[in-house]
């Protein structure tokens, strides 16, 4: 009755965050989701008294490849909006090819669990434990494939450090440069926290200078966007000015 149980609700819930990772608009929604899929299937195959893919399928997959996705985003940046222009030619006749042929590797699977006798746990773990088993068919039968996707992870690698490349146009600033720079800057001083001298210390709020007047300088840029594009302003139209016209600045 367990497992029956936990199959359906991983089952059901695995399914579900497989469609969040397909129809997701954000990339990092689609990675968490990804992430919730596999913990599912982690699940399952404890159910199935088989431990050590769980153990694989949480370290390796989920705390590996899920990591590399996440350091990727955050590489590349997630604040832009992602781009419609397709760079490479013909990319949406490759992707339509390439989702007719895992169709049918969905639809060549399934009839072979359903029009296949089940050879049973017992038979393919015959040759002394499930861990053996796992290990002669990896690097006898499907060495290859095996392979391959180790090429794959290498190349995923690779191309997350292409895209987080950046060609420097001017040498690194040293500290000596930096500081000589804010001395002779307009402001010498450390800006404002958000919050300071205002009735809520909270970083949505913009601070107070000593005079009562309204640093704009420590409205926090993207939370002040957010807070105009949804309406969500303070009371105080001192307050509200400044995270308006601090946006406007910005967008300039």
């Amino acid at each position: 009755m367990g497992e029956t149980v936990t199959f359906w609700v991983c089952a059901v819930v695995s399914v579900l965050t497989a469609l969040g990772v397909v129809f997701s608009r954000r990339a990092v929604y689609s990675a968490l989701m990804l992430g919730a899929t596999m913990l599912c299937l982690a699940v399952l195959y404890a159910a199935q008294d088989a431990p050590f893919l769980a153990a694989v399928q949480i370290i390796v997959y989920t705390g590996a490849v899920m990591m590399l996705f996440l350091f990727v985003l955050m590489l590349i940046g997630v604040d832009s909006s992602d781009s419609f222009v397709e760079t490479l030619k013909g990319q949406r006749v490759w992707a339509v090819l390439a989702g007719i042929g895992f169709a049918s590797l969905v639809v060549l699977a399934i009839g072979n669990a359903a029009f296949t006798n089940i050879k049973g746990l017992a038979a393919a773990t015959s040759q002394g434990g499930y861990i053996r088993s796992i290990a002669g068919q990896l690097f006898t039968k499907y060495v290859f494939a095996f392979e391959v996707t180790s090429a794959l992870l290498i190349t995923a690698a690779l191309a997350a450090m292409v895209l987080a490349h950046r060609e420097r146009l001017v040498p690194k600033a040293t500290q000596k440069d930096l500081s000589r720079a804010r001395f002779q800057g307009e402001q010498p001083t450390p800006l404002p926290g958000p919050g300071t001298y205002a009735h809520s210390n909270a970083i949505d709020m913009p601070a107070l200078l000593p005079d009562g007047s309204v640093s704009e300088k420590s409205v926090n840029r993207y939370i002040a966007r957010y807070d105009v594009e949804q309406g969500h302003l303070p009371a105080d139209p001192k307050l509200a000015e400044a995270i308006k016209h601090s946006v406007e600045e910005e967008s300039k």
